[in-house]
């Protein structure tokens, strides 16, 4: 085997620059034996290169050829089919696997082991090497990194060593002093022996002639050492003398940082005092304000304000730790809490008061609004009143501040004026509310009895001075309410009432001029409720955040339920700070105050919109643009806002009322009964879907619930579709063809005329359904104008269907040249034309006037006939040819008549 080794590294491998480092000898199993070599083998050059190659002897027997070759990298898997017991069998799984049987275990072990030290070696990705013996892999593992690849083949992998650069120079040159260094190597290698003999002695010579020099050496290490023993003699007398120093010093050093560490503690204490004094020491000016400050002017105003910050500050600084067991910090903790409530409770009274005052003053506001003519007054009146309450507002704003200190120092207080304000204010919108719809619903139903009894309500002196005594009873407590002058502090009010058309107008309106049939007039009472409450609820919303400071960027201290919010809960929360409320719950508490204090508007609108639906169902459409539209600016500024909710619920009630006016439609068309005595027409239903097609595009247009007219468009035009056809069975005076030709006519000029994008597959449907029954109706009532020459053709052309040819059919008895003269003698221009007179006369019974398709189905009736004359004049010239028979009238003579009958109706 070594023989051959030698021979592949020569004749092979020393070619290509490649070293071999182990060789099995194998065959394929399962095969005819035909041996071959597997050779694992490195370049020489670098990066070095791992294969592993195929060997294969020649044919001849002479030499041996590289057969196959693959890369390390390439093999996956080394299989040895079994770890314990010897077996020669191995596989090799490359792209494809490779199974070999070895010519002894032995080979077959060395060639597997040395293909896992060169994986160890060279390789990053690991070979799998399966049913390999692990006794195997361990001898083979490398006793270092720099260690060449060791075990059987450590012979091969030593036996080529290169030499570097300064060995082969050295070498050349002791080859060229020798002339007989290649052709005598045993006589050179002897020359170099004794050279290097020479070289040995002479080394041994020179160590020993340096024996001298060493004992010089030796001397004078010795002498050294004695100078540095006298060195360190020395250096222990002056450390004995410099240790009384050291204690010295220490005294010292010791001393110096007492004095420091006092330095400190003063500093330290000092600043704690100076901590104390700057940040726990109200002024004498904001005690005197707490105190006694007035609270109706704007400076005395400004000046608690100042003062409840900085007590709020002295309250909320953060203490460092002790400071809360001094008895001074105790003190003036103490001293900041009774200021608190002392100032707590003058404020919430002074704001109960404010609150109290400005409710007289709504009420009395209402007495004497009452008291004038109601029917002229009331709708202005609420305009006049916002932008007469938005300078109040803006007052009752100047306590916003003092109201966000109540709010974080006595939540309690804070409560009570929120409830209290809820309570008030919602009794007073109700009754302004439910008037001003009620003058709403009077408008739209055009009555006057209401006005009158509104005329006559002006309220007395004893019930003014009743609810003023209401209210003044309330006024002792700690928590009252505020007015309805919050509501209007929105100050795009006004730009948003200027978007609707003005109610004062419609004030001068008579009774009369509001009839029930009315739309127009409808839609803008109903858009002008809606533009009145819109700024309604945003001013009141924006006054709450305001005033309540409830803004979504702040947080509220506490933790509360909605309905603790509502109901009360103020003695468990006095004091208390809390946990700031996420902004949700902030937006919770806007929406529950809203809801408590409009808790009749939407009651309120859902009358209105169910007595708007009483008086026109189409109202449901004007209704339904103008509720999306506020719901969709709603939402744009608050989807979660007490408006857009509002307005969302009764926008389901409004898309309800429209779908009932659509389901009604339906039904209505359903119900339909036709007279037996008179002609059809256009169908009721079929009018009113005209009606109301036009009607929704004018209101849908750039609406945006058109989706829901879309699908409104789609049950109605079915309905219609379904009923015509249902009507048009059912007619006995009118034949059907009329009936369904007249009705999708109509229904095609409709949709033509209207263009609605989602009817576009109707309008289609309509115009070819119209367009079949036309051609039916004609078909029909024009038959056969010229009977006995038709049955005569119809016996010409069954002889031609049997077989007999168009030529000779002249020449059978029946219908010879002389048979066809007499039937066409029958038919002169006069009979022709008295008979399309009856025909026009009775087309003219069975069609309406209002579609006006008279001239259409004539026309049309022309076209059939003189389809007929040609039909029978191209028979009478293939079959008759030379015969010189024509028609006694002509296609001429046809149209003549046809257009003197038509002028002559």
């Amino acid at each position: 085997m070594t023989a051959i080794k030698h021979a592949l590294q020569r004749d092979i491998f020393t070619p290509n620059d490649e070293r071999l480092l182990s060789i099995v000898n194998v065959c394929k199993a399962g095969k005819k034996k035909k041996n071959c070599f597997l050779c694992a083998t490195v370049t020489t050059e670098r990066p070095v290169q791992v294969k592993v190659v195929k060997v294969k002897k020649s044919d001849k027997g002479d030499f041996y050829k590289r057969q196959i070759a693959w890369a390390l990298r390439d093999l996956a898997v080394v299989d040895a089919k079994d770890a314990i017991k010897e077996n020669p069998e191995f596989d090799l799984h490359f792209e494809k696997i490779y199974k070999w049987v070895a010519s002894s275990t032995a080979e077959k072990n060395a060639f597997i082991s040395c293909i896992w030290k060169l994986n160890q070696r060279y390789l990053r990705k690991k070979i799998d090497f399966v049913n390999v013996s692990s006794q195997l892999l361990e001898e083979s593992v490398p006793s270092g990194e720099n260690q060449s690849v060791t075990g059987g083949d450590e012979e091969a992998v030593d036996e080529y060593q290169e030499l570097n650069a300064r060995e082969e120079q050295d070498i050349e040159i002791m080859m060229e002093g020798c002339e007989y260094a290649i052709s005598n190597a045993e006589a050179f290698a002897e020359r170099l022996s004794r050279e290097l003999q020479v070289l040995d002695g002479a080394n041994i010579q020179s160590i020993m002639a340096s024996e001298k020099q060493v004992n010089i050496l030796m001397n004078l290490l010795d002498e050294a050492l004695k100078e540095v023993d006298q060195i360190e003699l020395k250096l222990s007398s002056y450390e004995e003398m410099l240790q009384s120093v050291k204690e010295q010093m220490d005294q010292i050093s010791e001393s110096n940082h007492l004095i420091h560490l006092s330095n400190t503690n003063n500093v330290k204490l000092l600043s704690e005092i100076e901590f104390l004094v700057n940040h726990m020491d109200l002024a004498k000016g904001h005690i005197k304000a707490l105190q006694e400050g007035d609270l109706a002017s704007s400076r005395g105003i400004e000046a608690c304000t100042n003062a409840a910050d900085a007590l709020l500050q002295c309250m909320n600084v953060a203490l460092r730790p002790g400071h809360d067991m001094l008895l001074a910090v105790k003190q003036q903790q103490q001293r900041f809490s009774d200021l608190r409530e002392h100032f707590a409770r003058r404020l919430a009274s002074h704001l109960n008061n404010v609150f109290v005052q400005q409710k007289i003053k709504q009420v009395v506001d209402l007495s004497e609004n009452h008291s004038c003519v109601f029917m002229t007054v009331q709708w202005w009146w609420c305009s006049v009143h916002i932008h007469r309450m938005i300078k109040e507002a803006k007052d009752l704003l100047r306590y916003a501040k003092l109201m966000e200190w109540l709010k974080s120092t006595d939540y309690g207080k804070y409560e009570g004026l929120t409830k209290n304000y809820m309570d008030y204010l919602s009794r007073l919108y109700e009754r302004e509310i439910k008037d001003f719809f009620e003058v709403a619903k009077i408008k739209m139903t055009g009555t006057t009895k209401e006005s009158k009894k509104f005329a006559t309500l002006p309220r007395k002196e004893s019930a003014v001075k009743q609810e003023t005594e209401s209210l003044h009873g309330s006024s002792g407590k700690l928590t009252g309410s505020t007015s309805s002058l919050n509501k209007l502090s929105v100050q795009s009010s006004g730009n948003r009432r200027s978007q609707s058309s003005s109610l004062l107008d419609m004030g001068n309106m008579s009774a009369s001029d509001l009839d029930v049939a009315d739309r127009t007039k409808f839609d803008k009472i109903f858009e002008q409720v809606l533009s009145e409450l819109e700024p309604l609820c945003l001013a009141e919303q924006d006054f709450i955040s305001k005033f309540f400071k409830l803004q979504q960027h702040q947080s509220m201290p506490g933790t509360m339920t909605e309905a603790e919010e509502l109901d009360g809960g103020t003695s468990s929360r006095q004091h208390n700070a809390g946990t700031p409320l996420p902004v949700s719950s902030e937006k919770d508490m806007i929406r529950q105050m809203m809801i408590k204090i409009f808790r009749c508007i939407e009651p309120e609108l859902n009358n209105l919109i169910a007595l708007g639906d009483k008086i026109d169902s189409f109202n449901s459409l004007y209704m339904l643009v103008k509720m999306s539209h506020h719901v969709w600016t709603a939402q744009n500024v608050d989807p979660a806002s007490f408006l857009s909710t509002t307005l969302g619920n009764v926008l389901v009630t409004v898309k309800r009322n429209f779908d009932k006016c659509i389901s009604n439609q339906i039904r209505q068309m359903e119900e339909v009964k036709i007279s037996k005595k008179s002609k059809v027409g256009i169908l009721p239903f079929v009018a009113e879907f005209e009606e109301f097609a036009g009607l929704a595009e004018s209101i849908f247009k750039n609406a945006e619930r058109r989706g829901d007219l879309d699908k409104a468009y789609t049950k109605l035009i079915r309905g219609v579709f379904v009923n015509v056809e249902k009507v048009a069975n059912e007619s006995q005076k009118t034949p059907r063809d009329v009936v369904m030709m007249e009705n999708f006519h109509h229904i095609f000029a409709t949709l033509s005329r209207l263009k609605i994008s989602c009817l576009e597959a109707e309008k289609k449907e309509a115009k070819q359904k119209y367009t079949d029954h036309l051609q039916s109706y004609v078909i029909y009532s024009l038959g056969q104008p010229l009977e006995k020459l038709n049955h005569f053709f119809e016996g010409v052309e069954a002889r031609v269907a049997q077989g007999i040819r168009e030529e000779e059919v002249s020449y059978q008895l029946a219908f010879n040249k002389q048979e066809l003269r007499k039937v066409i003698k029958e038919y002169p221009g006069k009979e022709v034309k008295k008979g399309l007179d009856n025909l026009y006369k009775k087309v003219d019974k069975h069609l309406c006037e209002e579609e006006n398709l008279l001239q259409v189905v004539w026309h049309s009736m022309q076209d059939e006939f003189i389809r007929q004359y040609k039909h029978f004049e191209g028979l009478i010239a293939r079959c008759y040819p030379g015969s010189g028979v024509t028609m006694e009238f002509t296609i001429q003579d046809i149209l003549d008549y046809c257009s003197s009958i038509a002028q002559s109706h």
